[in-house]
């Protein structure tokens, strides 16, 4: 026994609910012969008889209460899964994946507390990296990047504002080299290759050679206790530049920072949400 579809059974309860042929067509929209083909179909397909036909109408048989009684309880637990799922698309609650470039956490973090404080049911993983993430691939639901405006087909993206970056310098160490006029007589701690796309990275490329670079390491922490050990100049987020100086901040240093969402997912609650909490709305 195999059944087509589930529209032959939906036609038998629009049959049983209204006990005639023209009743479940109106109800359905579709021609009166329509439900009787599919009606004498599922009871060829059940080797049962489902209807009792008389002058005034289709009634219920044995077979039919069986069949129609099982796929009423279906029918109805399909509408309240429907109707949980379209609820479950309106809350602001479940996972939510936003990436961004190490040195923006002072900018983000004090914007996402209170969204967090706001909607305790939302699970935020907050990834700091430089890499990419693929929003198309399902990697992130917001990305922050940093840059020229991106320009990925399908993404929704919106300006965040400027990001500026300075090389910052213990003042016993300037006191010893003097200020960064020559790039060449400096050493330096910087971030790794994957920063090399930053505009002051862009900027010290040809300038310096490995010779100058003391120290490379992706986590600002450690390029901090290099400077303020007096041993470099390094280029640090302003988080960890108490008690260091600026050595050199240029204006073509400053890039422009962009929300990145996919046009899929850009206007669900959740992500509506969060964009507004980071654009400090």
């Amino acid at each position: 026994m195999q059944i087509e579809s589930w529209d032959d059974i939906r036609v038998a309860l629009a049959v049983a609910r209204h006990g005639t042929v023209s009743g479940a067509a109106a109800e359905l929209g579709v021609h009166h012969a329509t439900v009787i083909r599919r009606i004498d179909a599922l009871e060829t397909a059940l080797h049962a008889r489902l209807f009792q036909r008389h002058t005034r109408g289709y009634a219920l048989t044995e077979a039919g209460r069986t069949l129609l009684g099982a796929a009423g309880a279906a029918e109805e637990r399909f509408a309240q899964m429907a109707a949980q799922i379209a609820g479950a698309g309106e809350r602001i609650e479940g996972a939510l994946i936003i990436t961004a470039l190490p040195e923006l956490i002072d900018l983000v973090m004090p914007r996402l507390i209170p969204l967090l404080e706001r909607h305790p049911d939302l699970r935020v993983t907050y990834v700091t990296d430089a890499r990419l993430f693929r929003l198309d691939a399902g990697e992130a639901h917001i990305a922050i990047r940093g840059g020229p405006e991106p320009t990925e087909p399908d993404y929704v993206v919106r300006p965040l504002g400027r990001l500026s970056q300075c090389l910052y310098a213990a003042p016993a160490y300037l006191e010893r080299h003097g200020p960064v006029e020559d790039p060449r007589a400096h050493r330096y701690a910087l971030p790794g290759p994957e920063a090399r796309g930053a505009p002051a990275m862009r900027w010290l490329e040809g300038r310096i050679g490995p010779e100058n670079i003391l120290l490379t390491a992706n986590e600002a922490a450690a390029r901090a206790a290099v400077v303020r050990a007096g041993l470099a100049v390094g280029l640090l987020p302003d988080r960890l530049s108490e008690g260091l100086e600026p050595a050199l901040r240029l204006p073509e240093w400053e890039s422009s920072l962009w929300l990145v969402t996919h046009v899929d997912l850009h206007r669900t609650p959740k992500v509506q949400a969060a964009l507004a909490a980071l654009r400090g709305g």
